[in-house]
């Protein structure tokens, strides 16, 4: 089977389900965005991997790959796709929570926003989450005008936040000086 298929050479693409829809559709730029998403948590856990310190972290990150493959998909149902997709399990995001839950009572408290920095690791970490809140306005938007899961929304929510917390966690774990922001 080859890899280009040259359906999309007119700058339309196959929604889940067989609809066709602009290269440029809200769902389109949704899931892209996602995948982008899922590239750079992948990168995320190949620069933690050398460190056997974030091993759980590492196996939780290679869950949320998985994850947003799930939530790719969601975002990418069109007509006729609405029963071949799973859902995402309440349970997924209860397990975010609780990771999230866990990384905030190990840190201090502060008071101030962050900047990203000092760490490459640190910052890859913030890249992600700067990607997931823009995934996560796309899937808004997308849910303006089409049949989006709820659970897809509050996922990349909850997952921004881990996002920002595990750079904190990196921070305070590697004993780099948290740069707060002071205006």
């Amino acid at each position: 089977m080859k890899v280009y298929t040259k359906t999309g050479d007119k700058g339309t693409t196959s929604l889940i389900g067989g609809e066709r829809v602009a290269k440029c559709d809200c769902r389109v730029e949704a899931y892209g965005t996602v995948d982008e998403l899922t590239a750079f948590t992948a990168l995320l856990a190949d620069k933690l991997q050398s460190d056997e310190a974030y091993t759980a972290e590492v196996a939780f990150l290679r869950r949320i790959e998985s994850q947003l493959m799930t939530v790719a998909a969601l975002l990418a149902v069109g007509e006729g796709g609405e029963d071949k997709v799973g859902k995402l399990q309440s349970a997924t995001i209860e397990e975010m929570e609780q990771a999230i839950d866990s990384m905030q009572e190990a840190l201090p408290q502060i008071t101030k926003f962050t900047i990203p920095g000092g760490d490459e690791r640190l910052s890859l970490a913030h890249v992600c989450r700067t990607i997931c809140r823009r995934a996560e306005r796309q899937a808004l938007r997308a849910a303006e005008n089409c049949n989006i899961e709820e659970q897809v929304i509050v996922y990349l929510n909850r997952l921004s936040d881990y996002f920002y917390l595990l750079g904190r966690s990196i921070t305070h774990r590697s004993n780099v000086e948290e740069i707060l922001w002071i205006p």
